[in-house]
């Protein structure tokens, strides 16, 4: 698709960019403020698999995808990076963990650290999820009674049980679409929760988990704040889609 010669060209920031990360690629989506879409294109990501039902892939691997794939919607609009006005993330509930300065993590047997994503479909936290339900703890009403293995929370206490000197090297747990935007500003921001899959990562962390910590084990739930400013290698939104 490209720029359509009866419209005038858009100025800078006259452009929305939206960001879709899904199981298998990253899509890139740009439109005008009316809506209509201007160019789009898409890059596949990897994605590794090992036994005991985990699936993971790499924050490093999908933010180079969501980079290629803008640079290639900008040049089949026939558009500089300046015309972006914003950019929207969504993505996978699929849970990022990082260490001090953004530096992927291992988050299974593999020791890799390029594999720091337990990828949405992963079930290593089946015993965990049971463990949570069986509680029936009013926290639960958030995801309708019952937590399953695919939400982040089973998955965070599966890392602190299997993996618990990663867990506490660990500086940060995101959400993939909240790591996208922080990696694209440098600016940590929880995104309201679209749904209940990755509504627990944020909710259960607060309400209710003093409770639940109780009996786990207060250090499973210990937040993590972002410390100071952003390293100078994050860059704001245009200058990225330059590459």
């Amino acid at each position: 698709m490209t720029q359509d010669p009866s419209r005038p060209a858009p100025g800078a920031g006259d452009v929305l960019l939206g960001i879709d990360v899904g199981t298998g690629s990253a899509r890139a989506g740009l439109f005008d403020r009316a809506g209509r879409m201007l160019a789009s294109a898409k890059c596949d990501i990897a994605i590794w698999r090992a036994p005991g039902a985990m699936v993971e892939q790499s924050s490093r691997d999908i933010w180079q995808a969501v980079c290629r794939a803008t640079r290639t919607a900008l040049a089949e609009a026939g558009l500089p990076p300046e015309a972006v006005g914003g950019v929207g993330f969504d993505a996978t509930c699929s849970l990022v963990v990082v260490g001090e300065g953004g530096a992927p993590l291992p988050v299974g047997p593999s020791e890799d650290p390029e594999r720091n994503i337990i990828v949405w479909m992963d079930h290593r936290a089946v015993a965990q999820a049971e463990r949570i339900n069986a509680q029936g703890h009013e926290v639960l009403r958030y995801v309708g009674g019952r937590i399953s293995p695919e939400m982040e929370t089973p998955k965070l206490l599966w890392l602190a049980e299997h993996r618990p000197d990663i867990f506490a090297r660990a500086w940060q747990f995101f959400d993939l679409a909240d790591y996208l935007g922080w990696r694209a500003t440098g600016i940590w921001r929880a995104r309201p929760a679209p749904s209940p899959a990755n509504g627990p990562i944020s909710r259960m962390s607060t309400a209710g988990t003093r409770a639940i910590s109780g009996r786990w084990g207060s250090g499973c739930w210990r937040t993590r704040a972002s410390r100071g400013s952003a390293p100078g290698w994050w860059s704001p939104a245009r200058r990225w889609a330059k590459g």
